[in-house]
């Protein structure tokens, strides 16, 4: 078993290398302790735990501040694992080794009046914080570089396709554009995700009950109000937002994170669709600055980061699905296997958006496009890429039947080119320009032009 934190080497799952020390076993311990030494911190602001207790209590864990994990427990992640099955969760056995650490004044404020799934929940939202927060910069960098790569290439004319066939003229920054909006709109709601993430803390069924026993001796007129209170600075001290109500049994805060950073994979996923499709040897338009090999064939140039980034995005979404099959049966005031199914599910998601994102990053720095591929590409279908132009310009000369007739006895540009030029009804037609793919893009400079501005296309 791995004892550096990682949840496995990445052997299988290469996206991922480079993100397990974001979310692998000991980072979701440090987590589920810096919740422990949370409680308590929160029980003295309240003024109910005395100041000095939550101190020491800070200091003997490695408390590192509001929003991070703690440091230098001493806790052994593998001795932890194999103790958590009898109880079903690792904060069982995880309380009585911190009490162990602890001086005897101190071990009655460790815990106090929590339940297992407050812990796990607010550690898994502080891991998703973190983890959360690199892959924004990560899909930031990405922004960066499509912006850059559709300024470059705002008037780069292409074969756009669709149903895999050439269809019309568009551009090379119209393509980045379009991949850019995608990413730039999940990273923004990946960010109000991670923004509204709340901390947990019920008690045994989220009444609050213990808490407020807990708080009577010291604020006996108001114990409820303080109960209160301490959900509040509890949150503060994890720097998660404050919840409206203990969510044992609702689960948003799982499902909505969940279908961020789905929609986060699969806009990378669209991405890397693109480039793979677009980096094939008879295509050749795009290719990455770092392509892979092969271990039989030395002259193949693998578009390795789409590949990597299409393997995530072909995950993403069945592991969203678990979170809302989880979310959906969850029953009573805890749910019985449902929020256990969540948290690998959850961290495995975690995982995968930001080796993609990463992957993505690297990707985009550095794509080369091939000019000379994009023009060969363009007269592979000649004139007959702008046969929707061509259609309307003719009608009004030829009448819709004939004008299409005509288009569809053409095999190539040279005789399309031959037949317009035989019609003595088109003699004061242009036919050189009409048949210019670079003038038949229609507002596609106008909207690169506004998502580069940060505003949305009409």
């Amino acid at each position: 078993m791995p004892t550096d934190g990682a949840v496995d080497r990445g052997l299988l799952s290469p996206v991922s290398i480079g993100a397990a020390d974001a979310m692998g076993d000991g980072v979701v311990l440090d987590a589920l302790v810096a919740v422990e030494i949370a409680l308590t911190r929160a029980w003295a602001g309240i003024d109910v735990a005395p100041a000095i207790a939550a101190e020491r209590v800070s200091d003997r864990l490695g408390w590192l501040g509001a929003g991070h994990p703690a440091s230098g427990h001493g806790i052994d992640v593998d001795d932890l694992a194999e103790a958590a099955v009898s109880g079903g969760n690792p904060v069982i056995p995880l309380v009585s080794r911190l009490r162990g650490l602890l001086d005897e004044a101190d071990r009655e404020w460790l815990h106090r009046g929590a339940t297992s799934q407050d812990v796990v929940d607010s550690a898994l939202m502080l891991v998703a914080r973190r983890a959360g927060g690199r892959i924004l910069v990560e899909l930031e960098g990405v922004e960066g570089s499509l912006a850059a790569l559709a300024r470059a290439q705002r008037d780069h004319v292409v074969a756009a396709r669709t149903l895999g066939q050439h269809a019309v003229p568009t551009t090379m920054g119209m393509r980045a554009a379009t991949w850019l909006v995608g990413v730039r709109r999940a990273r923004g709601r990946l960010a109000l995700a991670l923004e509204q993430l709340p901390a947990q803390l019920g008690g045994a069924a989220g009444t609050l009950a213990a808490f407020v026993e807990h708080a009577r001796p010291t604020h006996p007129a108001d114990a409820e109000a303080a109960a209160l209170r301490l959900v509040a600075a509890f949150a503060d001290e994890l720097d998660l937002a404050v919840p409206d109500l203990p969510w044992h049994t609702v689960r948003w805060p799982v499902t909505e994170l969940g279908d961020a950073l789905v929609q986060a994979v699969d806009a990378l996923g669209r991405l890397g669709a693109d480039v793979a499709t677009l980096a094939r040897t008879e295509i050749g338009e795009l290719a990455e600055s770092t392509p892979g090999g092969s271990s039989a064939m030395p002259q193949k140039r693998n578009p390795v980061g789409a590949v990597l980034i299409r393997s995530a995005a072909m995950r993403a979404p069945q592991l969203g699905a678990t979170l809302h099959s989880a979310a959906a049966l969850a029953v009573d005031e805890r749910p019985d296997g449902a929020w256990h199914a969540e948290w690998s599910t959850l961290r495995e998601l975690l995982r995968l958006a930001l080796g993609a994102a990463s992957t993505a990053r690297a990707l985009t720095a550095g794509l080369v496009v091939d000019g000379a591929a994009v023009e060969r590409t363009l007269a592979l279908s000649g004139g007959m890429l702008v046969a929707e132009r061509l259609a309307i310009a003719l009608a009004p000369h030829l009448g819709d039947d004939r004008a299409r007739a005509l288009l569809g006895r053409a095999t190539d540009a040279a005789e399309l080119e031959r037949l317009l030029l035989a019609e003595p009804t088109l003699a004061g037609l242009d036919i050189s320009a009409l048949l210019d793919p670079g003038a038949y893009l229609g507002a596609t400079g106008i909207m690169i032009d506004r998502v580069l501005d940060g505003g949305h296309p009409a």
